[in-house]
């Protein structure tokens, strides 16, 4: 599998190098990796009290160390590449090579001064994707190319290159009629009928809810579903920037059915800027019962913008009034409806920004209605009009990111151009799981017996079995075979073990 990478890579362009295994923990501070990647680092302290982790991806230190070399847009574009041990502090290491704590990976980084043109990062990208889809159909392997989330790589775009399994770790979500794919993070939902519009069913009821932490627990209990429910989820600006000057939503909440789960990749999109969990300790003392909240509350607390996907609003799936929190701990609400409880303050279904009042006491700084859940199977396509997503498993072996500007402008990488301008270094990141590559053939290609390699990455493409190892005639025979396929280039084995003629067909 290395070699046919190797083999690959070369031919897209790029030129292979070896960095270290141990990263100074600055360098992911400085692009605040260490807190997004949190235990999976594996940190460790040295002799003289210095901090240090071993890498999980390199992007960090391929950075810092180009930085010095690479001072001219006549040295760009450059494409590096390595195949390296790589290693994440896996709080459950299962599934053999498919999620360990220590793994063999080739990670490949381009850096541009242009995304557009031959020497651009749209062109290398392309070519590395090309050269990947080359890599696994040498493999063998029967794959497919999803859309995907960046994840805490960072970056405007990205694709993962999935080995279609039914044992896979993760889900991929299709369109058959359009040929559409992309995992559960990242997948779009078509379009779906929203309105605020519905009248109340129901007067808005509390109820006593006490050691009820799962949701199914709850509508139990209030004798609804958990499609009957909404779940209201307190986020924030993940840099505090974006409320610290006062322009922005120091809360979030991201309003789903109960049975639904928010994607926070989604919630970015839908409001312009990254955003993260909110911190439990500064939501309660904003006022916001964790675990208890209904969408009231972004009437309650000052600065608070408010995202419904769209499959919450109108009235509750099963016909009836909504159930939420009551924002108080232990109880919740029966009767909830949004047009009672709103009036003015929600947008209608041709997107009509919300009514404000003169001041944030009570009123609404912002609302929108969006795609803000993760995709499900039965959900309408978003590129086939009537046709509906599918779910398949899938085992992930690569993932080629563009990653724009993040790590040069973390660390100051740019370089003068043609104009004598100085400008920050654009950059692409191109992964390859090679030991889950290989976990991933036993996954799609075995039997009762064991293994069946794909052809082009068997460590034998001949096994000679000697029924009679004791034989001189057909020991001297296969020895005569294997040295004439040897010398035609085939990878050859003799089988000359002191075994019954079935075990060896049995092991072949």
């Amino acid at each position: 599998i290395e070699t046919i990478v190797r083999e690959e890579m070369d031919a897209a362009g790029a030129t292979e190098l070896l960095v270290p295994h141990i990263v100074p923990i600055e360098l992911y501070a400085g692009t605040k990796r260490d807190v997004e990647y949190g235990e999976l680092l594996m940190r460790f302290t040295d002799r003289h009290g210095r901090d240090a982790a071993l890498g999980p991806t390199h992007e960090e230190i391929i950075t810092e160390m180009l930085k010095g070399s690479v001072t001219s847009y006549k040295q760009l574009p450059l494409n590096v590449y390595q195949i390296q041990t790589k290693f994440r502090d896996e709080f459950r290491p299962r599934a053999g090579l498919l999620r360990g704590r220590e793994f063999i990976m080739k990670d490949a980084y381009s850096f541009h001064l242009e995304m557009e043109g031959e020497a651009g990062l749209d062109a290398t990208y392309d070519a590395m994707y090309t050269a990947y889809e080359n890599i696994f159909r040498r493999c063998g392997l029967d794959f497919s190319i999803v859309e995907a989330e960046s994840g805490p790589i960072g970056g405007s775009a990205s694709h993962e290159f999935m080995v279609n399994c039914e044992t896979g770790e993760d889900t991929i979500m299709v369109c058959p009629a359009s040929g559409y794919a992309a995992n559960v993070e990242k997948c779009e939902i078509g379009e779906r009928a929203w309105s605020f519009d519905a009248e109340p069913t129901a007067d808005l009821t509390t109820h006593h809810t006490p050691g009820m932490p799962g949701i199914d627990l709850v509508a139990e209990h209030l004798r609804t579903t958990a499609e009957g429910m909404l779940k209201s989820i307190v986020m924030q600006p993940s840099d505090a920037s974006v409320y610290e000057n006062g322009d922005g939503p120091r809360w979030l909440l991201a309003v789903v059915r109960g049975d639904h789960d928010v994607n926070e990749g989604k919630v970015r999109d839908a409001v312009g800027f990254a955003v993260e969990m909110g911190d439990e300790a500064e939501a309660k003392s904003a006022g916001f019962a964790i675990g208890y909240v209904s969408p009231r509350m972004a009437q309650r607390v000052p600065g608070t913008m408010m995202v419904i996907d769209h499959d919450a609003t109108g009235i509750g799936s099963n016909g009836a009034a909504w159930a939420t929190g009551s924002d108080q701990a232990d109880h919740h609400d029966t009767g909830f409806n949004w047009k009672r409880e709103f009036g003015t303050g929600l947008p209608d279904s041709i997107e009509t920004p919300p009514q404000t009042g003169p001041d944030n006491t009570g009123i609404l700084s912002s609302v929108k209605v969006a795609d803000i859940r993760n995709a499900e199977a039965g959900d309408p396509s978003p590129r086939a009009a009537g046709a509906k997503l599918e779910a398949r498993r899938g085992i992930e072996v690569g993932h080629i990111f563009k990653l724009g500007t993040k790590y040069s402008d973390a660390f100051d990488f740019a370089i003068l151009d043609r104009d004598q301008k100085r400008r920050p270094v654009i950059m692409g990141c191109y992964g390859i799981g090679v030991s889950r590559t290989m976990a991933a053939c036993v996954e799609m290609s075995h039997d009762e017996n064991g293994i069946i390699w794909p052809t082009p990455v068997a460590p034998y493409h001949v096994l000679i079995t000697l029924i009679k190892p004791d034989d001189e005639a057909s020991l001297s025979a296969a020895d005569s075979l294997a040295d004439s396929l040897t010398g035609a280039g085939v990878d050859v084995l003799i089988d000359d073990r002191k075994e019954r003629p079935g075990v060896k067909f049995k092991d072949a």
